[in-house]
């Protein structure tokens, strides 16, 4: 029987797919389908620390309301605080409470303290690692692309400092070079790298003219960014990488695994197919790996990376050179007209 089993920052799962931070993981019974069909780590829904900031606020404008509305009227409410992150950790650790595999908490803050202060309130509620969700949308012309990353390599190095679980940083691929920033948050101290990030994307309906807000779903396919770099990166850093993106069946998963991955996040293949089409993802998984003669991840993980694919061209600009010589051939091919 095929073993599935993979390490994940140290910790050992008994399955390469992780199902990555949503809302739908705020769900006991969801939690429990997800771990039954055989997932090997659930990442819990990230903590915002602008959503936290925004509902402060909102509270204390709808209390300060009808304050003051005549000379003996201070005030219609008690003086009541936001919980803040208190809600969230709490819900996180009912969420722990009924898992037996890992539960990973995301943590996506604003200031540098709310970084730190928030991984250690995960790590006390029993997180068994952190990931640091790391986006930046620029919007100021005169911050650089270095202090954009400086930033996000002095928060990983203060997290560390702070907690003794792993952390892993989730990326977007939206940087200038990301191999060169993967390789700096790796030498920070980075037990894992998620490539990479589904950024929000914004929308406009043209018949009503406004800006709308639709769910960004992954489509299937959408890996191919990750694999490419799960590929490039392999053997050149100490962290685990962990692919996410588009990853809807075990065949995407193998794909990878091949490229390089220690593991695999997914989340829009549950939220289309339903949780329990974790089983059938891990069930094609073994069902590839029995044709292929493959008995663990082990045997096949890197096989084909840029160190051991024998064809240079695969991972170069080459390979963009040949596809335009030969690409009457690849229509031909896949009887495109």
């Amino acid at each position: 029987m095929a073993d599935l089993t993979t390490n994940y920052m140290g910790l050992k799962l008994k399955s390469p797919i992780v199902v990555g931070a949503s809302n739908m993981v705020t769900k006991p019974e969801t939690l429990k389908k997800l771990e039954d069909n055989g997932a090997g780590a659930i990442v819990y829904k990230s903590l915002f620390e602008e959503q936290i900031q925004l509902e402060n606020l909102e509270q204390s404008e709808t209390m300060e309301e009808f304050e003051e509305r005549n000379p003996e009227m201070l005030s219609v409410f008690p003086d009541v605080e936001h919980a803040g992150s208190k809600e969230h950790i709490h819900e996180f650790k009912k969420a722990k409470d009924l898992l037996n595999i890992p539960l990973i908490a995301s943590i996506n803050a604003i200031y540098k303290k709310s970084w730190t202060d928030y991984a250690k309130q995960f790590e006390e509620a029993g997180a068994e690692a952190l990931e640091l969700n790391f986006y930046a949308v620029p919007r100021n012309f005169d911050e650089s692309a270095f202090d954009i990353e400086q930033s996000q390599i002095d928060i990983l190095k203060e997290v560390k400092k702070t907690v003794n679980i792993p952390v892993s940083v989730k990326l977007s691929p939206f940087y200038s070079n990301i191999l060169h920033v993967v390789k700096q948050m790796d030498d920070a101290g980075a037990d894992a790298v998620v490539i990479f990030n589904k950024l929000f994307e914004p929308d406009i309906d043209t018949e009503n003219q406004e800006h709308i807000a639709p769910f960004n779903l992954s489509k299937q396919g959408e890996h191919r960014l990750s694999i490419r770099y799960s590929g490039l990166l392999y053997d050149n850093i100490k962290a685990d990488i962990i692919a996410s993106q588009g990853i809807y069946e075990g065949e995407d998963a193998a794909k990878l695994v091949l490229a390089g991955a220690n593991a695999v996040q997914s989340v829009s293949t549950f939220y289309v197919n339903k949780p329990e089409h974790m089983k059938k993802m891990l069930d094609d998984l073994k069902e590839w790996m029995k044709v292929k003669g493959y008995k663990s991840l082990d045997e096949f993980r890197g096989k084909l990376s840029r160190k051991n694919v024998k064809d240079y061209k695969i991972f170069k600009r080459a390979q963009y050179v040949d596809l335009l010589m030969h690409a009457d051939d690849i229509f031909k091919k896949y009887r495109m007209p």
